[in-house]
């Protein structure tokens, strides 16, 4: 059985992510990218559809025992678990070297004290834990082999097969190191090299010691920023600079319910926000490399601007169900896909815009199609920013006119605006300094309730949406504004939870609502951090801080996050870790640090 969402540590090497339960299971990898098929597919099923676990030995009628303690090794992707046991303590260092040839996942067993009996239990499936490969040696290796797909096998333990599964049993003492690693290789191709697990060790800390030391933030809070964009790093997709929103699909938004996404693709608002926390944070190449994505991504055709793509740039992300997985905590159905790329969110051409608009405000290097980019987006917009969308949270219910569609309108506007007036752009000023003042007047005209002194989630509805938080942020109007504290406190007494977390929107529960779905969903974490900034920004400091700690106090001991807390049943809930969570984080600390609203 899956462990929780939190019990869960991320290794990566920047082109897939495994996730390793505390009792030391793999239960998720994917091979040889984020978005290919699961080879470890138990987190969303059963040990049936894959895993690998390397742990003490103990009774087979028993439960494996989670590990004792954890951690990262200093700043890094490189997880060292210990257990303790009766006759002895023993270490499994677990990471993924970032690649330069096959996707390696290495584990090796290191003797801390005593005689410890380890045993690894590798069960591997291929297609998301539907196919049994042919598993067989190849000289001292063994091979997993099923159509397209090999993975490899080397490790200085004896191994045996039984149950479809290979086994390692052995004993560990003071010192001794055993390694594993798995290697994963097109089925047609030769062999991969062999492994060199302790210098791709040595190598793989080299690396994450020389990244993290570009950071050029310095204040309270470091470690929960640091160990943020390492977690935004490692869901970077190396070769092509796209940035996946989580690793995971199908981690459900509410125990036992149907909203269940996969999230393995790059959203363009996702990642243009992770691209702003990277430049704030000192890591420009990032930044560069993401910009070179969205113009390939986006190419010649900026009128059909999706709002995801695939992790190199592919359009089409159709969704399906794979019926054959019952899902995380029976938590159905699981999706792979995901239907809602062919949506209109007029919101992405403010995020991406606002991206594009900071990197040049930092002095990224000019790119001129970037400038030109921009201004065909805008083009699109000045004819299409009036129409219903589905909107930042892609409901899959009606269109409607939501507010922070047209404010992120508005953003992509002014942004383009102030590019032609630094000089590194052509366009009609005039008519586009009208055209953000129509935008500005239609939301305060249509999107403001007067009785109640709050902007609402569309025109003419009553409902409230944590969204609206961003509208002093993206400096739409200052903070001081009556209307904008009044959204603040209604977004407090309407959308948050007892904890003072906010949810995005109100739910219907068994019917179905505005977002077309049924059933409930956790506090959204990024609108907690929203909420956070904005009360920072109000002068209401002490209570911006203290709602800071409560939320990094839901990061699991390795400081990562899911994408939603359930304040029910006290856990985190959505794809897991999610990046809207951490960069939201980043920026809170850094405007919290800018305030001086800490303590110490």
């Amino acid at each position: 059985m899956a462990g929780r969402i939190e019990d869960y540590a991320l290794i990566g090497d920047m082109q897939t992510a495994a996730l390793v339960c505390r009792d030391g299971s793999v239960d998720w990898l994917c091979l040889p990218r984020f978005d290919s098929h699961a080879v470890f597919a138990g987190l969303l099923g059963t040990e049936e559809h894959g895993f690998w676990r390397v742990g003490p030995a103990g009774p087979a009628d028993a439960d494996p025992a989670p590990a004792d303690r954890r951690r990262y090794r200093g700043d890094s992707l490189i997880l060292e678990s210990e257990w303790d046991t009766p006759r002895g303590t023993v270490r499994v260092t677990d990471f993924m070297p970032p690649r330069d040839g096959a996707p390696q996942l290495i584990r090796i067993v290191e003797g801390v004290s005593g005689r410890v009996r380890m045993r690894s239990s590798l069960r591997m499936r291929f297609s998301y834990g539907r196919i049994v490969p042919w598993v067989h040696k190849v000289g001292d290796r063994t091979v997993a082999v099923a159509g397209p797909d090999s993975v490899w096998l080397d490790t200085d333990a004896e191994t045996h097969g039984k149950d479809l599964t290979t086994y390692s049993d052995f004993t560990v003492t003071p010192g001794e190191r055993i390694t594993f690693t798995l290697s994963w290789q097109p089925s047609h191709k030769e062999p991969p090299a062999l492994p060199d697990p302790e210098g791709s060790l040595e190598a793989t800390a080299d690396f994450w010691r020389e990244w993290v030391e570009h950071c050029t933030y310095h204040g309270p809070y470091r470690e929960a920023v640091v160990r943020s964009l390492i977690t935004l790093k490692a869901l970077t997709y190396a070769p092509t600079g796209g940035i996946v929103a989580a690793p995971t699909t199908s981690l459900p938004e509410e125990i036992g319910g149907v909203r269940n996404w996969d999230y393995r693709y790059t959203w363009l608002r996702d990642a243009a926000i992770t691209l702003s926390s990277m430049l704030r944070t000192g890591y420009r190449e990032e930044a560069r490399a993401w910009r070179d994505w969205l113009l390939r991504a986006v190419a010649g055709d900026p009128e059909n601007l999706q709002i995801m793509y695939g992790i190199a740039g592919e359009r089409e992300l159709g969704e399906a169900e794979l019926d054959w997985l019952p899902g995380y905590e029976n938590s159905g159905p699981v999706r792979v896909g995901n239907g809602a790329a062919n949506q209109l969110q007029l919101d992405v051409y403010g995020e991406v815009t606002e991206a594009l608009h900071l990197a040049h405000m930092t002095g990224l290097s000019r790119n001129d199609y970037a400038s030109l980019l921009q201004i065909k987006l805008i083009n699109y917009l000045e004819k299409h920013w009036n129409q219903p969308d589905e909107g930042i949270w892609e409901v899959r219910g009606p269109r409607r006119h939501f507010v922070h569609s047209k404010v992120m309108a508005w953003v992509a506007v002014d942004r383009t605006i102030k590019l032609i007036e630094s000089g590194d752009a052509d366009g009609p000023l005039e008519r586009w300094h009208e055209l953000r003042d129509e935008i500005h007047r239609d939301v305060c005209e249509k999107g403001y309730d007067k009785e109640r002194n709050t902007f609402t989630q569309s025109y003419g509805s009553r409902e409230l949406d944590a969204s609206l938080l961003l509208i002093p942020q993206m400096g739409f109007l200052p903070p001081d504004d009556k209307r904008v504290i009044g959204t603040i406190e209604a977004i407090q007494r309407e959308l948050s939870t007892e904890d003072g977390f906010v949810l995005r929107y109100p739910t219907a529960g068994e019917e179905a609502g505005v977002d077309g779905l049924e059933g409930d969903e956790g506090a959204f974490l990024a609108c907690s951090f929203w909420l956070a900034d904005d009360l920072a920004m109000i002068g209401r400091v002490d209570e911006a801080r203290t709602l800071f700690e409560k939320l990094l106090a839901l990061r699991n001991d390795l400081g990562l996050l899911a994408e939603e807390w359930d304040p029910r049943l006290q856990r985190q809930v959505g794809n897991f870790p999610q990046a809207f969570s951490h960069v939201p984080l980043i920026d809170t600390a850094l405007r919290l640090t800018a305030s001086g609203a800490y303590g110490g």
